[in-house]
């Protein structure tokens, strides 16, 4: 039996008496996978993404463990429901427009000391100041950095379009409008690398594309390196105490570690080990999360038909962004059809083995947006479920 159809029959045994759709986490690949970003990030303290989790109890749960430390997040209401549910180092990702939030930080000395918020422009300190409501307590502000790649005169980019703060000088500026500011206190530096951590560089069939990004990425990290560097040493003439500068993500975190500059990486997607990060030559994760949908229709030889699934994940897209059938292996999509709202049918020789009510196995294409479409996570340890959690939208919390 290979691995894969082993992990099918503990899943089968486990979730026997349940109904499917549903979805699970297997915690022995959870926790393997926790410990494998512990060992690249090399000591330095990894902060975990939330967006990539969705899951207050297995944030507690990857948090309790040495090497662990702090929450990213993604929206100002997220980091306030967290905070007032007890955790107490929080870092917004993104910039937020959220008023009545800002107002309700601004009041509370607790969430203010737990929250730091994202800043790349002084017209986001003015929108805090209009909605703090007579608020007083000290904003705790993170400054971000551009990571993309210019080339060619900055003619060509590379990485997303996040922060306008591209050069030491930049960000310095900004620091230094902060730092004039009642109200507020600049605590850190995060530098997210997109370009490196979330693409991979070894793509199935594609060994010209693979080695393209190769390049780029070892080129790209050369150049933010350097740049990261300077950036810390310009703010630290204005804030000497900077308390930290984040930076990499899951495809990153022993890149970004060897950095002097980066006191602690970030990461959230390998605790889950979508199927967007199965093409990586830096890490192997094992897979963690998946969900079933039930077997509904057999259409004809080679065909079944399974309720639901389409659920394809955000971003440019693309068949990469479709949640991929891994159990039974050997199905497959019809290309005329794909993953539907309702229905999916699926082709391949397993069809012909399964009956009306299996379950077929699927993974999602990115890691916490699997948690949008359940209510719960069945947490499974060997073949039996030993826990069922709430997810953020079986908490009733759906931030974006």
């Amino acid at each position: 039996m290979t691995a894969r159809a082993s992990d099918r029959a503990r899943y089968e045994q486990a979730t026997a008496h349940l109904d499917a759709p549903l979805a699970i986490v297997d915690l022995d690949a959870f926790d393997a996978n926790a410990d494998d970003l512990l060992r690249r990030a090399g000591g330095k303290p990894v902060r975990v993404a939330s967006k990539s989790v969705r899951c207050r109890a297995l944030l507690e749960r990857v948090l309790a463990r040495d090497g662990f430390a702090g929450i990213m997040s993604f929206t100002l209401a997220e980091s306030l429901w967290l905070a007032r549910s007890g955790f107490d180092d929080i870092l917004l990702a993104y910039p937020s427009a959220d008023r009545s939030g800002y107002a309700e930080l601004a009041a509370d000395p607790k969430l203010a000391a737990a929250v730091t918020v994202m800043v790349d422009d002084p017209a986001q300190l003015d929108l805090i100041d209009a909605a703090r409501a007579g608020g007083g307590e000290v904003v705790r502000v993170c400054l971000e950095l551009d990571t993309s790649l210019k080339l060619l005169g900055g003619r060509v980019r590379v990485g997303a379009r996040r922060s306008p703060l591209h050069s030491p000088a930049q960000v310095a500026e900004v620091a230094r409008a902060v730092a004039r500011r009642p109200g507020f206190e600049v605590v850190g530096i995060m530098a997210y690398e997109g370009h490196v951590a979330g693409v991979g560089d070894a793509v199935a069939g594609q060994p010209l594309r693979s080695r393209a990004v190769r390049l780029m990425q070892a080129t790209a990290r050369r150049e933010l390196a350097a740049r990261r560097a300077a950036v810390v040493r310009a703010v630290r003439e204005v804030v000497p105490d900077l308390e930290f500068v984040n930076g990499g993500g899951t495809g990153s975190v022993q890149y970004t570690a060897e950095e002097d500059a980066v006191t602690e990486v970030a990461a959230g997607s390998g605790l889950y080990v979508p199927r967007l990060f199965d093409n990586y030559t830096s890490f192997t994760g094992r897979p963690a999360a998946l969900f079933a949908l039930p077997v509904v229709r057999r259409p004809g030889v080679g065909v079944v038909t399974v309720l639901g699934g389409g659920y394809p994940a955000s971003g440019a897209a693309g068949t990469d962004r479709l949640p991929v059938p891994c159990l039974p292996e050997g199905l497959r999509y019809d290309p005329q059809e794909g993953a539907g709202e309702v229905q999916t049918p699926l082709l391949g020789p397993p069809a012909d083995d399964l009956l009306i009510g299996d379950k077929v196995w699927f993974r999602h294409a990115k890691a916490g947006e699997l948690c949008e479409r359940f209510d719960a996570l069945r947490l499974i340890e060997g073949d039996a479920v030993a826990d069922t959690v709430p997810t953020y939208r079986g908490e009733g919390m759906t931030f974006l």
